[in-house]
């Protein structure tokens, strides 16, 4: 009598394949923070990636302000020791240009006429914190130095307080060093780039 023992024995449990409730809640917490360590990766990444195109960008801008400067200096009939970082300098003679808050950072006569390179407020809005300027003859289509009124440009922007460093060495060299500095999530991105070059102190 299969029947009467089946009824003995009382309703089967059909168990079927599945989660509990705790392993759904479990697996679900598992998810979220795995998906928070990776946004995470990823959002430092980005910063990173951030940092090392602001590193290029910049360095390759500080180089050219160098540049510049070298090839004023290699032109330079002689430098007025006084300009070198010296606040409290007077503005070098025949310089057109103003200072408007600036300190002078370094000063030398040209055959075309005086430089005044100067760190300090930027001009208008559009530049980032300090920005160095240069007061002095500007340069023709073939890269020669013209004569004609001086031009007060911008060379680079969001500089350090330091900024522009002048440094006498011997035998006649020169050490120039640019700082800038940046703000970014947790410190301050700095970056600087360093050249020596002749000058006739």
């Amino acid at each position: 009598m299969p029947s009467l023992a089946r009824a003995l024995q009382g309703p089967r449990r059909c168990r079927h394949g599945g989660f509990s409730l705790v392993e759904l809640l479990l697996a679900l917490a598992f998810g979220l923070v795995f998906t928070t360590l990776m946004l995470q990766v990823l959002l430092a990444e980005g910063s990173n990636g951030e940092r090392l195109a602001r590193l290029v960008r910049e360095r390759t801008l500080q180089r050219r302000t160098l540049e510049l400067l070298r090839t004023d200096l290699l032109l330079a009939g002689s430098l007025r020791s006084d300009g070198l970082s010296d606040p409290a300098a007077p503005v070098a003679d025949g310089v057109a240009c103003p200072l408007v808050g600036r300190r002078a950072v370094l000063r030398f006569n040209t055959l075309q006429g005086p430089v005044l390179y100067a760190q300090g407020p930027a001009p208008s809005s559009i530049w980032r914190g300090q920005v160095l300027m240069r007061c002095g003859p500007a340069y023709g289509l073939q890269g020669e130095p013209s004569g004609g009124q001086p031009l007060n440009r911008v060379l680079i922007d969001a500089l350090a307080p330091e900024g522009l460093e002048a440094t006498p060495l011997s035998a006649g060299r020169l050490r120039l060093r640019l700082r800038q500095q940046f703000p970014r999530p947790g410190g301050v991105q700095t970056i600087s780039s360093e050249m020596e070059v002749a000058a006739r102190l």
